[in-house]
Formats: C-alpha cells, sequence, structure tokens
C-alpha cells in the first residue's frame, strides 16, 4: 500500500470513529467496510467492527471474530488486546486469554494497569485469587488514576474475602 492510499484510508478510519463517538454506528459500520472492501488486511477497521458488534449489538461471536482478525493484521495496535480480552474473559475462554494478556504486555501503549487488571479478573473467576491480588498490585503498580487505583484496591480486597469466607483462611 503507497503512503498515499494510506493516508486515505485513516481519514475514512478516523472519520468512522468520529461516527461511533456521534452513535451513528450504521454509518460508521459502512465505512469501516468500505476502507476492507479496499484494504482487507487494515487491521484496526476489523478493531472498532468488533467494538461496535460487541458493545451496541451484543453479538459477542461476531465482536470475537473481527478481534482476531485485527490482531491478525494489527498485532501493534494497543486497544484490541483489551477488547479482545475482555471477550474471551467474558466467554471463560482463559486458554485463549492468558497468552494474549502476556503478549499484550510486550506491545508499546498498551495500557498496563488494565491488562494486569484482566489478568486480576481471570485469575480471580478461577478461583485463584493470591494470583488475582498479585494481579492486581500490578495494575495499580502501572497505573496514573486514582479512580482506577481505587477500583484495582477494591478488587484485591473482594478477592481477599472471598479466600476468608471460601477457604477459611
Amino acid at each position: 500500500m503507497d503512503s498515499f492510499q494510506e493516508l486515505k484510508l485513516d481519514a475514512l478510519f478516523f472519520d468512522a470513529d468520529r461516527l461511533i463517538s456521534e452513535r451513528k454506528y450504521t454509518d460508521a459500520i459502512n465505512m469501516l467496510e468500505a476502507i476492507l472492501i479496499e484494504a482487507p488486511d487494515y487491521g484496526k477497521a476489523y478493531n472498532h467492527l468488533g467494538f461496535i458488534y460487541e458493545t451496541k449489538y451484543r453479538d459477542i461471536a461476531k465482536a470475537e471474530e473481527f478481534y482476531k482478525k485485527a490482531l491478525l493484521y494489527s498485532p501493534n495496535y494497543p486497544a484490541v488486546y483489551s477488547n479482545l480480552s475482555v471477550v474471551l474473559s467474558s466467554q471463560g475462554k482463559y486458554d485463549e486469554l492468558e497468552p494474549l494478556l502476556k503478549q499484550a504486555l510486550e506491545i508499546k501503549g498498551v495500557e498496563k494497569a488494565g491488562i494486569y487488571n484482566e489478568f486480576g479478573i481471570m485469575y480471580e473467576l478461577q478461583g485463584k485469587y493470591l494470583r488475582a491480588i498479585e494481579s492486581y498490585k500490578d495494575a495499580i503498580r502501572n497505573s496514573l488514576s486514582d479512580v482506577n487505583v481505587e477500583t484495582y484496591s477494591k478488587s484485591m480486597k473482594r478477592c481477599k474475602s472471598k479466600l476468608e469466607i471460601l477457604e477459611g483462611n
């Protein structure tokens, strides 16, 4: 793809992103699909389609399919890691989720606090409370948001309560 075509596709992508923020989802889908007709390997467009299908249409299977295509074509696009991790976690697909989260930590620009939080959620849902607590601590270490630090702290406290209640510690 030449630089002119790439600039044109990026402009369309940013327009689609704006349409999503304006809640014009049908128009955004049409624009993202137009991008993919011209460049079927434009991974960020798949990510945004995944986001729409996950959050607006609640079609988790289709969202997962789009996120996986985004990951295939744009493995350095940070947003796809958190988006796909939420979808995999919601389906209990921990065998796929854990390697994805490990891969995410190697990507420049990924929000590490959020990824560690996803590790914490995964371990907590698996009943691995001590590992979850360590992951939430890693999330706190990597966070610059007071609100998120408070959320991660509450998650740690919840895991400690679960340990006491369920394992008698």
